[in-house]
């Protein structure tokens, strides 16, 4: 059976894809079982290497792969284009890590019972990793969880998002070709029943997984012992003090909020502006949304494209709307067409708002004022995620009470949540994820340590 990939723009086929059988997932499973030995014997130089022409191979067929995410997610192509650049870093980062894979040396006469012993420790690979990826980085969060396990010498079983895993295909052909050994990346299409199946089988070593908490919470049930890394959702917050460079942040939460339509797990969704400086944010915000080019991902002015699909479009259609019936403001935007979604700005959400407290995943900013910065931080703080956050001041001591306060994986000072580049720890507390992604932190989740010590005097 096969599946058609929809361009969420204008509903056309682009390609079909199989539905893997649980036969073809468990053959899949059994080849990179296969490899796992030969990986992990694998020279590091060897596996740098691999990584390397691989970052190569996607810089030379850089546009090509933008216009498939394009077509296939809906991201417009300005975007696309620099989702293909962060990959090309992503791998060249792995590559460097698995040149620098190393243990350290342990001072046994430390303890009485110690002396006369030398040890060390080195890491291991854990084995094969079941790698689960979402559709709106179809290409760099693939590169997040595939390189890094490429660089710690572990096989990979990848399932992608169904709606957008032709990027996902074609990365795993540039493995191939770059030299990764048979069985080293295996893709296997389809929808939740073959995710179920690939976290099911005993042979899986580690799961790592983007996507929704619930789904995670189903994954953990299933992992029992097994190691798992969950990078998920968030309805991350920005606040803006009164000393704040209104004009930077401006900006920056256009971008952070609307980049992809909102459909960016550290998208910027609630925004906490001094009462001071929240008119004067307000209208620059308005009149910068109104001015975004909403249309064809594959036109070079478009700057918001479509919603993944219909049923997305009309979930948020029907928060706002929920908002609005609860005395909620649409300052801009809120109407759609299909599933193109106006840039959308809300003021005046109650906290317990579904636009507020829950993940919107659309293009969706809800502005509120705030006259205590202390409690404009336990407001941020006041949600079930805590992925990442953004503060703008030029105190430094309100700067660092935010990094103190604030329960999340990371901190933005003057600049938004959205912020990312791939070699930092990326990941969130609570709701949002356990353990982090970046390719120094991945292969140290996809590792295990082996520790030797032997007995000098024997």
């Amino acid at each position: 059976m096969a599946t058609p990939v929809i361009n969420p723009y204008d509903g056309s086929v682009i390609d079909t894809v199989p539905d893997y059988t649980e036969a073809e997932v468990q053959a899949a499973i059994s080849r990179a079982a296969d490899a796992a030995q030969p990986m992990a014997d694998m020279a590091a130089h060897q596996r740098g290497a691999i990584l390397t022409r691989t970052a190569h191979i996607i810089q030379s067929q850089a546009e090509e792969l933008a216009r498939l995410m394009a077509k296939e997610s809906g991201k417009p192509l300005k975007f696309a284009r620099g989702e293909v650049s962060r990959a090309v870093e992503t791998f060249t980062f792995a590559a460097d890590e698995a040149r620098r894979l190393h243990g350290e040396t342990i001072p046994m006469d430390a303890a009485v019972g110690g002396v006369g012993r030398f040890g060390y420790y080195v890491r291991v690979p854990v084995g094969v990793i079941a790698a689960i990826t979402p559709f709106n980085f179809p290409l760099n969060l693939v590169a997040h969880k595939v390189a890094p396990a490429v660089a710690a010498g572990c096989p990979v079983v990848l399932k992608p998002a169904p709606a957008t895993p032709l990027t996902a295909l074609r990365l795993a052909d540039m493995l191939r070709e770059a030299g990764l050994p048979d069985g080293g990346c295996e893709v296997v299409t389809g929808g939740a029943e073959v995710g179920n199946w690939l976290v099911s089988d005993p042979r899986i070593a580690m799961i790592t997984f983007t996507g929704s908490p619930p789904v995670a919470r189903k994954i953990a049930e299933k992992a029992g012992l097994r190691r798992t890394t969950f990078e998920l959702g968030g309805n991350a917050a920005t606040v803006i003090d009164e000393d704040a460079n209104i004009g930077h942040a401006v900006g920056r939460v256009i971008m952070g909020g609307f980049a992809y339509s909102g459909q960016v797990c550290n998208s910027v969704q609630r925004v906490y502006v001094h009462r001071s400086r929240y008119d004067e944010f307000r209208d620059l915000m308005i009149a910068g949304t109104q001015k975004l080019v909403l249309g064809d991902p594959l036109n070079d002015q478009t700057d918001i494209g479509p919603v993944i699909n219909e049923a997305a479009a009309q979930r948020i259609e029907q928060w706002i709307q929920a908002a609005a019936a609860q005395g909620a403001t649409v300052a801009a935007g809120g109407g759609r067409q299909g599933t193109l979604f106006q840039p959308t700005i809300i003021e005046n959400a109650a906290d317990d708002m579904q636009v507020m407290c829950a993940e919107v995943f659309g293009p969706v900013v809800a502005l509120a004022p705030f006259d205590d910065f202390d409690a404009a931080l336990a407001a941020a703080d006041n949600s079930a995620y805590g992925l990442q956050a953004g503060v703008y001041t030029r105190d430094i001591n309100k700067a660092l009470r935010a990094v103190q306060r604030l329960n999340v994986g990371g901190v933005m000072i003057n600049d938004v949540p959205t912020f990312r580049v791939d070699q930092m720890p990326y990941g969130g507390n609570k709701e949002s994820g356990v353990g982090r992604e970046g390719p120094r932190f991945a292969v140290e989740e996809m590792t295990t340590l082996k520790l030797v010590v032997i007995n000098v005097g024997v």
